[in-house]
């Protein structure tokens, strides 16, 4: 083993990767409060997983860990892996209805929690008894474990379901993508030769580790490499720097959202006096990854991917800025979904919009991505959408242009990227229509000015002009089951919203009209309690000039 690479042998899984790492005394996790050196972690994963042996019963050996990110979540990743358990990420983002739903539905037999999460479950319906819940800081935790202090040892197999990782698909019902122990090593140490990871790297963990970003791109590498894990409870903007420069931190992963948080936060002369080197990420702007590289001085990967799916893109130097790389191999293309074949090249102008999208633009594709994809748990029907004519089909668009360079174009389906999450359109149609004055409801994503998608929601009513927002965003507020990024950014209220033939609403037709419509439409910042403000011509500018400043104007 080097200096500089930690990987002196590829295992097949994770558990032999946390044993290679049992008697290494370089740190492997850091807080603000405390380190830990590799060999502290696995055997305090050891005793996690020794103890969570003890109260298994028959049936999935599920975990659920909704945490922060705090030393725990990182032990009970390894305790899963040790023996062979599977660790579920569960999202405290979701509503009340929906979390109690997401842990009925994947069969988890015990909670790792903590006082604040517990407070969270208290009375939903889990199915699960007072004896099934861990709390990390329950003063009796720590005895508990203590019996189970032994020498590492690993029950697993690279087979062995290690992740189930949540996800919103196209009815609005939970989806959890299933990653074995085996595809997250090749996971691994393909970032590690894609990105550059080393041993020497110090991993700025600040993106919540139950979402695929984290784990996947994080904490697999460090683990692969032997490089450090340096955690924060959760993002903050104002607190990044700081923490980068008390870790020494060399590497960070974000989502774009995270990204134009940061970027918002006053300057000083000295950003760019830092330790960074690096960064990888997806869905940040060009504007927003060029301001972040001369602002820091260090270097961004901008990606694409999803829990479920394969590497669609590969990194060239010369790919233009908006673009993801060249397609993977010869099997990654993008296709008419009806024809099969694929669609033409993109033609594209000197403002990077494309002149031919109903030729160009069609579903990202991996005809040999079924060798990748390992399912969705207990979900059949979805898992023969994904494989459909023996390929593996992503649910996004893209384009391919003249020069063959694959770009992202964005998703398919009743389901949005928000800030980096995944939030179903029709869970938020069900709370909205619970208003009283609400006729009906579509809810539908438009872009962001820096990344992903917004939430724009049109309700029907019986008179606009009577209509009480202010009312309409106090009953927003309430709602537990609408979670923290449902809550829409713009909101159309008509009094007769388009329909089909058989009265479904065309949401379509709504999102092509976005906010460029003749009825009214109110915009709330996104942050606090929903506080919606007329969209005026005025602001109807400074929107469209917002999208032209961060390089998306083509994606209105």
């Amino acid at each position: 083993m080097t200096e500089h690479s930690g990987v002196a042998q590829r295992h097949a899984d994770i558990a032999a990767m946390l044993l290679d790492r049992v008697g290494d005394e370089r740190l492997g996790l850091r807080t603000r409060e405390r380190d830990w050196t590799w060999d502290a972690v696995v055997r305090e994963s050891a005793a996690r997983g020794e103890l969570a042996r003890t109260m298994r019963r028959d049936g999935p050996f599920h975990i659920g860990v909704l945490l922060d990110n705090v030393p725990d979540f990182v032990f009970w990743l390894g305790a899963a892996a040790l023996v062979g358990a599977t660790v579920v990420g569960i999202n405290p983002t979701r509503g009340d209805a929906q979390l109690a739903a997401d842990i009925r539905y994947v069969d988890c037999q015990l909670i790792v929690t903590d006082v604040a999460g517990m407070a969270r479950l208290k009375g939903l319906d889990l199915g699960l008894e007072p004896d099934r819940f861990l709390l990390v800081d329950d003063p009796g935790y720590a005895a508990r474990l203590e019996p189970h202090r032994v020498r590492p040892q690993a029950f697993a197999s690279p087979e062995s379901l290690l992740l189930l990782l949540f996800t919103s698909g196209t009815t609005g019902t939970s989806k959890a993508v299933k990653c074995s122990q085996r595809r997250l090593a090749v996971i691994a140490y393909a970032a590690s030769d894609k990105f550059g990871h080393i041993r020497a790297d110090v991993d700025y963990c600040c993106m919540p580790l139950f979402h695929g970003n984290a784990i996947m791109a994080l904490w697999a590498p460090a683990l692969a490499n032997g490089a450090t894990v340096c955690l924060i409870p959760k993002f903050s903007a104002s607190q990044f720097l700081s923490d980068v420069r008390y870790f020494g931190a060399t590497f960070f992963t974000y989502v774009g959202k995270a990204l134009g948080y940061l970027l918002a936060t006053p300057q000083s002369p000295d950003d760019a006096d830092n330790t960074l080197v690096r960064g990888f990420g997806t869905e940040a702007s060009v504007a927003d990854q060029a301001e972040f590289r001369r602002r820091f001085a260090a270097e961004l990967f901008e990606g694409y991917g999803s829990s479920e799916g394969p590497a669609l893109a590969a990194l060239d130097p010369a790919a233009p800025a908006a673009a993801l790389g060249r397609p993977a191999h010869p099997g990654v293309a993008v296709v008419n979904a009806a024809t099969l074949l694929d669609c033409a090249r993109a033609e594209i102008d000197e403002y990077g919009r494309v002149l031919n999208p109903d030729e160009s633009v069609g579903e990202m594709v991996d005809k040999a991505g079924a060798l990748v994809f390992e399912g969705y748990y207990k979900n059949d029907v979805a898992d023969a959408e994904r494989l459909r004519n023996g390929w593996y089909w992503t649910g996004d668009l893209g384009y391919i242009d003249a020069a063959g360079f694959l770009y992202f174009a964005g998703r398919q389906g009743d389901w949005l990227r928000v800030d980096g999450e995944n939030t179903s359109t029709l869970l938020i149609e069900q709370v909205l229509r619970r208003h009283p004055a609400v006729i009906a409801a579509a809810v539908f994503g438009v872009p962001d000015p820096r990344s992903g998608d917004q939430v724009m929601a049109a309700i029907e009513v019986a008179d606009p002009s009577t209509f009480d927002t202010a009312a309409f965003a106090e009953f927003l507020a309430a709602q537990a089951d609408l979670g923290s990024k449902g809550a829409p950014r713009l909101l159309r209220v008509s009094a007769n919203l388009p329909v089909t033939g058989s009265n479904k609403v065309l949401k379509r037709e709504l999102q092509t009209q976005s906010w460029r419509t003749g009825e009214p439409v109110y915009r709330w910042a996104g942050r606090g309690k929903p506080e919606y403000a007329p969209l005026t011509a005025a602001t109807r500018a400074e929107l469209e000039a917002e999208f032209a400043a961060f390089g998306r104007a083509h994606l209105l």
